[in-house]
């Protein structure tokens, strides 16, 4: 937890699940919560575009980076603990602020992390306005190792006209259209587009807001091989996700 110079704690208020084909956890995207005095525990959605019309919102996420390369050093260091990537939000302020990518390569030379495993999620209005700029800091951010997402696929104006040039290494199905994905046959010619492109582009695929076995199952069927949503596990206390991964199996030699 750390208290900014607005005044308020945030502490991470935990991680979602990612998960592969198998049912297996492979990363967890990781929240915020602001821990109010008297209205308690309040969700980013709410206070995230206040920090965003200030500065605040650069310390926030330069913790909460800093936080989650840590946390993936910490894991290393246990013995039998499976690879598990951490996928962070980056908002557009943060993103755009000169030395962005400076500032990533200094926590990962602080840290020590493994920067593969950081995984950077990013809307598609960030790169709106300056794609030129955009794509020079995502090359400096690949430089370094690290992951890059695009978050909430399908929802912006312009994606095709830029996604070739940006190096993505994950897209993200907006939730908008796994909800409808059963019911509505114009979601699921979209979800199907979406994860062919994916795949002729050299980019992984991964849905949000999966909440039922149907679902997954259309998923599967179109190729989409990873998830994330209730239906394997809503957001979580760190200590509950660490028991929820447990410890595998002994190798034998």
């Amino acid at each position: 937890k750390r208290r900014h110079r607005a005044g308020f704690d945030v502490c991470a208020g935990g991680v979602q699940p990612q998960v592969d084909a198998r049912g297996r956890i492979k990363a967890a995207e990781v929240l915020l919560r602001w821990n109010h005095k008297t209205r308690g525990s309040i969700a980013p959605g709410e206070f995230i575009p206040l920090a965003e019309e200030s500065d605040l919102i650069i310390d926030l996420g330069a913790w909460v980076l800093e936080r989650a390369a840590r946390q993936l050093v910490e894991w290393s260091r246990r013995e039998g603990w499976p690879r598990i990537d951490l996928a962070v939000n980056v908002s557009a302020r943060q993103f755009r602020r000169a030395g962005f990518a400076t500032s990533v390569r200094d926590i990962v030379e602080r840290t020590g992390v493994q920067a593969g495993q950081l995984k950077l999620e990013l809307t598609e209005s960030l790169i709106l306005g300056d794609v030129d700029g955009a794509v020079d800091t995502m090359h400096a951010l690949r430089r370094l190792g690290v992951k890059l997402s695009l978050d909430d696929f399908g929802t912006g104006q312009s994606s095709l006209s830029y996604l070739t040039r940006l190096p993505f290494d994950q897209i993200k199905i907006d939730q908008s259209f796994v909800r409808q994905l059963t019911q509505s046959r114009s979601h699921a010619a979209v979800v199907q587009t979406i994860i062919g492109l994916a795949d002729r582009l050299g980019f992984e695929v991964i849905a949000e807001g999966v909440e039922a076995e149907e679902q997954r199952r259309m998923l599967e069927s179109m190729g989409c091989r990873r998830h994330q949503g209730y239906l394997f596990g809503r957001p979580m206390p760190l200590a509950l996700f660490e028991t929820l991964v447990g410890m595998p199996e002994p190798q034998s030699n």
